[in-house]
């Protein structure tokens, strides 16, 4: 069932939704070569905990950090650690808090210092491609309005968009109803209304769309190699279309 939000539920997602999007705004301006993925996991959890909040990947579903760190043909749930990040690296953060009993999600991907033209394309065009989606997240759409404008520009610009993974409503828990896919057709799935929060998270690589995760039951990669970029914001739907959250 989709739960509808008030607006003193959508308020609370925005407070929260802020402090995922300075973390990212803050871990972003602290990537640099030489550095472990680890170290970004503990930056973010002192910053997060700064803030009165809880991380809210960490222990999540067993997930053993606080959030997720994946680099160049990781698409997404990479686990810091050990890693050493180099120039050049396509480094994307996925965090979510949990504050006063809501949730709020966020993702953003960084180059690490110059990439290649293709790889910086790449990155646009995944961004790009979550603001079709939030664009189309209007009520009396349908959900694969949503799904199928990320797919087209995605695919118009010549890369893929993967089809495992999806996006989600969010609230009282990280993960709730409805699925937000990344591909569709237009005109199907329930009717978009007010009050819905969705986290809307286009993954998109470089190669073909598929994946596979690895032997650490988490980290996902990409099936060829290719590179991968995501990016994510929590939106509420309201009469005026939709609001991001995590801003």
């Amino acid at each position: 069932m989709i739960e509808l939000k008030s607006e003193r539920e959508i308020n609370i997602i925005q407070e929260n939704g802020r402090i995922v999007a300075q973390a990212l705004r803050f871990l972003g301006g602290k990537i640099r070569s030489g550095m472990k993925t680890r170290d970004l996991d503990t930056l973010a959890e002192k910053f997060i905990k700064k803030h009165d909040a809880i991380p809210a990947f960490k222990g999540y579903r067993g997930f053993p950090s606080n959030i997720c760190v994946s680099v160049n043909n990781e698409v997404v749930h990479g686990i810091p650690g050990d890693r050493i990040l180099t120039e050049g690296d396509l480094v994307s953060i996925d965090l979510g808090v949990l504050k006063d009993g809501y949730y709020a999600d966020g993702a953003f991907t960084f180059p690490l210092g110059e990439v290649e033209n293709e790889t910086q394309r790449l990155i646009q065009i995944t961004q790009n491609a979550l603001d079709q989606g939030i664009q189309n997240a209007v009520a009396g759409k349908n959900l694969s309005d949503i799904s199928h404008a990320i797919q087209s520009y995605v695919e118009r610009s010549g890369f893929s968009v993967v089809r495992e993974l999806v996006g989600h409503g969010i609230g009282k828990h990280m993960h709730e109803e409805p699925q937000v896919p990344n591909f569709g057709r237009p005109g199907e799935g329930p009717l978009l209304k007010e009050g819905m929060v969705l986290a809307i998270e286009p993954m998109v690589n470089s190669g073909s769309f598929e994946i596979k995760t690895l032997e650490d039951e988490w980290t996902v990669v990409t099936s060829d190699g290719s590179l991968s970029a995501h990016f994510e914001h929590t939106i509420a739907i309201t009469e005026n279309g939709a609001m991001i959250l995590t801003t």
